[in-house]
């Protein structure tokens, strides 16, 4: 029996004791999924890397040539410009100033022709001055000679001290005449050279003097070229410089025309600029031409011709420290070839050793490794 609860007295929780024998309740199962999801993830990553195989190297599709001899022919591409196989430029050889010019651009002079003249008038004074000397001397020479001749007609009368006075003093008129007609010439060159004259046959192609202006010898007053005998003249590498020769075929195309024309190299300069390190050549052609001088004309010269020779794509040849090769496919592999060419700046090159005919060559080698396995893009 409870014992009454006493009023005022603060209530307590009420305990009931527990049946003899009862379980415990049982707790709800929970469902661990993760564990599988976790394996599904990893089932499909490792079935992915068996798919791609990263550890395997990859296979590359390339593009191939079969190696094959043919006939072959080495171009040297240059420009070059039309000129005058006789070309000159005419320039006074005294200063002063320029009184007329006789001649207009596209006149046709003879050699010799008066092209423009300078004002003498300082020189000619000159002339006179050494014409007037000369009289004097002439007319000292013949009063010595004079004097010469009485002492000798005197004979035994006349002292042997002036009879040698009298034939020195003919000796010394003498010699100044001679003097003083070399100073004549001299004046009267320098004179001539006041006219400027052709030095050669040719056209007028330019004149940079007007009159009134100063003549100077450092400057080209005219400039005079032989139309009728014209070539093209260029220069090359010195990179090519030994493999240029005269006879070598040339096809030319000059600026604004379509046609081309046959030319030969007739002219290779022995010496390499060292400023431009170019060569200078010429290259005639096999008919007249006929063209303004300094116009444009390009130039493909042949340096080699073969009649069967391999050649490669630029872009297949690879060069590295153990030096020239090819990539050339062999069972599905890529396998490096060491092969010697031409070097040349043309889009192929001549293989002179290395590859056979029938060898399948990997036209581009940029990213193949030796024994890497392709395939052959069809």
């Amino acid at each position: 029996m409870l014992p009454a609860k006493l009023p005022g007295a603060p209530s307590l929780p009420t305990v009931m004791p527990k049946p003899a024998g009862s379980a415990p309740m049982p707790r709800p199962a929970v469902r661990r999924w993760w564990p599988w999801a976790a394996g599904a993830v990893l089932a499909a990553g490792l079935g992915g890397l068996l798919w791609l195989q990263p550890w395997a190297t990859a296979v590359k599709l390339v593009g191939t040539e079969v190696a094959a001899p043919g006939p072959v022919s080495r171009v040297l591409a240059v420009n070059g410009r039309v000129a005058g196989e006789v070309w000159v430029e005419v320039r006074p050889l005294v200063s002063g100033m320029l009184l007329d010019v006789r001649v207009s651009e596209g006149d046709v002079v003879a050699a010799g022709a008066v092209l423009a003249t300078i004002d003498p008038a300082t020189q000619a004074a000159v002339v006179r001055q050494a014409l007037a000397g000369l009289d004097a001397a002439l007319l000292a020479q013949v009063g010595a000679q004079s004097t010469l001749d009485r002492t000798k007609a005197l004979g035994t009368n006349a002292a042997r001290v002036a009879l040698e006075t009298a034939a020195r003093a003919v000796e010394a008129a003498t010699q100044e005449v001679a003097r003083m007609t070399a100073l004549l010439e001299q004046a009267q060159i320098q004179l001539a050279r006041f006219t400027v004259r052709a030095p050669v046959a040719g056209s007028i192609l330019t004149i940079t003097g007007e009159p009134g202006q100063t003549a100077d010898p450092s400057v080209a007053l005219l400039t005079i070229a032989d139309l009728g005998r014209l070539l093209v003249k260029t220069d090359v590498d010195e990179t090519y410089a030994t493999q240029i020769r005269t006879g070598q075929p040339a096809a030319l195309q000059l600026a604004g025309e379509t046609a081309v024309r046959p030319a030969r190299v007739s002219f290779v300069s022995q010496r390499v600029d060292a400023a431009t390190g170019g060569l200078a050549i010429e290259l005639a052609t096999e008919t007249p031409l006929a063209a303004p001088i300094g116009l444009t004309v390009t130039a493909n010269i042949t340096v080699d011709d073969r009649m069967a020779a391999i050649t490669a794509p630029r872009a297949a040849i690879v060069r590295d420290d153990t030096g020239t090769g090819v990539f050339v496919v062999r069972n599905g592999v890529a396998r490096r070839q060491p092969v010697t060419v031409i070097d040349w700046p043309a889009a192929r090159l001549i293989v002179t050793a290395g590859l056979a005919a029938g060898d399948q060559v990997i036209s581009d080698a940029t990213g193949i490794t030796d024994g890497q396995p392709v395939q052959v893009a069809p």
